[in-house]
């Protein structure tokens, strides 16, 4: 057989899939490169995040895009994603792709780099290795989380970070949740003594701050059913719950408690203890969100009793500079009608617990409220609150605060509720920022990837010293 037949089928089907998507095949408008100072190149987009990153354009970016993976499904709903928005009828995106599909389409990449940003959003096992080599060549990073799925690899993320800084290039993962409204401004009052008070240090039963973070597996990503690659099942691959999303936790932590201060893993922060526990998923269930006709070989170590143990829960308790902090992460099946991807957390202060909530009550949208820890004082608590919001009008104008008898609701205008796949034009707007100023890369990100890194892949591995155990769920419905 000639050697290079697969090479050749590899390319014309890709050439037939882009074409049949209304995207641009590779050389096929070789004098048609913008000027731009940023030109984009995703590797190997095996999760749909990566799509995210171009559901916008951006300023000073090229429209064109090259798209270096190995010919597959992952390929094809990547482009899939991306001719969607180029074909929405609002605000339509005008992205060209040129696709190399290969069996050393990483190494392709490196060698030819048309582009000088990665975007890396896939396959998580090895990725901090694609970080670093795409570093050494001189490229800048956005990266997907998480970068990492043991502890043993952190050294390599201080490789990648250090690097970074020698040769000038920025590398930065996704951390969305920063964008989130209710968030951000849960962060500006956790820091307003006249309204939160100190924290609270808490004890590991009952802890300062508290986090429960509930995911589906089955859900609606930019108007159509987001059907997961096999291999996403795999936690050898993709991680268990808590070094995915607990990526998103860890740092909003630090980002909330120690705003634009470092921290410094190995003396404060302190892993406590750590469980763990499967979500079960029958084999109808697997076909729905991977279209695969079974399970595969690859998870069979994992399946139990006809059905697959996905080990994707971990409860985690640690303290950072003595605050004892409790995250919790969960992956259910499928929300409940008109429920999606829900976020609950509290932060302790000595005037007021400081909540995020999602909850029926609320339409499942996301919203900031207030309790007094003192009801006499409430009065207090309002004034300071009002204060606050008040001077965050530049910001954020139109937020109120109204005061709901035994707990205050920061009201927030339809206009900052952009949702969680607008975040992702949010991060990337900032990303370039401090690709085109370096200047203005916070010193804090490098040790404070550092932590959370540490905390995600050791609480994860400490899980899976005990038995598998389910935590209660505390976050109200």
């Amino acid at each position: 057989m000639d050697p290079g037949g697969h090479a050749m089928t590899r390319a014309v089907l890709a050439t037939l899939a882009v074409a049949a998507l209304g995207l641009v095949p590779a050389g096929a408008q070789e004098n048609g490169r913008s000027m731009a100072d940023v030109r984009l190149m995703t590797l190997d987009p095996g999760h749909f995040h990566a799509a995210l990153v171009q559901k916008e354009m951006y300023p000073g970016v090229a429209p064109r895009v090259d798209v270096y993976a190995p010919l597959g499904p992952d390929l094809v709903e990547h482009l899939n994603r991306i001719a969607a928005y180029n074909r929405r009828p609002d605000r339509p995106t005008a992205w060209d792709l040129e696709v190399h599909t290969s069996a050393d389409y990483f190494e392709r990449m490196l060698r030819d780099h048309p582009g000088n940003v990665v975007v890396l959003s896939g396959r998580n096992r090895g990725k901090i290795d694609r970080v670093l080599a795409s570093i050494r060549a001189g490229l800048h990073v956005l990266a997907d989380k998480p970068w990492i799925l043991k502890s043993e690899d952190l050294p390599k993320v201080d490789a990648a970070l250090a690097d970074a800084d020698a040769k000038g290039v920025v590398a930065y993962d996704i951390m969305t949740e920063r964008f989130e409204t209710t968030t951000a401004l849960q962060r500006a009052l956790v820091n307003d003594r006249a309204t939160f008070g100190d924290v609270v240090p808490g004890t590991e039963a009952e802890p300062g701050v508290y986090m429960e973070s509930a995911h589906n597996l089955m859900k609606v990503v930019s108007g159509a059913p987001n059907m997961r690659p096999p291999w996403f099942f795999d936690t050898a691959e993709q991680g268990e719950g808590f070094n995915d999303i607990g990526t998103h936790l860890v740092d909003l932590v630090q980002w909330t408690l120690f705003p634009e201060r470092a921290i410094d893993y190995r003396t404060d922060v302190r892993v406590l203890s750590a469980q763990r526990w499967p979500t079960s998923i029958s084999e109808e269930n697997f076909r729905r969100v991977t279209g695969a006709p079974r399970f595969p070989e690859a998870l069979a170590a994992s399946i139990k009793n006809g059905s697959l143990e996905y080990f994707s829960n971990t409860l985690v308790s640690y303290s950072l500079r003595g605050v004892h902090t409790k995250l919790n992460v969960i992956w259910d099946w499928e929300a409940p009608p008109g429920a999606g991807d829900t976020h609950f957390a509290y932060y302790r202060g000595t005037r007021a617990r400081v909540e995020v909530r999602q909850t029926r009550a609320d339409r499942y949208r996301p919203e900031l409220y207030i309790i007094p820890a003192d009801g006499a004082r409430q009065a207090d608590v309002l004034a300071a609150a009002q204060a606050k919001i008040a001077a965050l009008q530049r910001e954020y104008p139109g937020v109120g605060v109204e005061d709901r008898g035994t707990e205050l609701h920061v009201t927030i205008p339809d206009a900052f509720r952009v949702g969680h796949e607008a975040h992702f034009a949010q991060v990337t707007t900032r990303f370039l920022q401090y690709l085109r100023d370096r200047r203005t890369l916070p010193a804090w990100e490098r040790p404070n990837m550092l932590a959370k890194y540490y905390v995600t892949t050791r609480g994860t591995e400490l899980s899976r010293q005990g038995p598998p155990r389910p935590a209660p769920r505390i976050a109200p419905m």
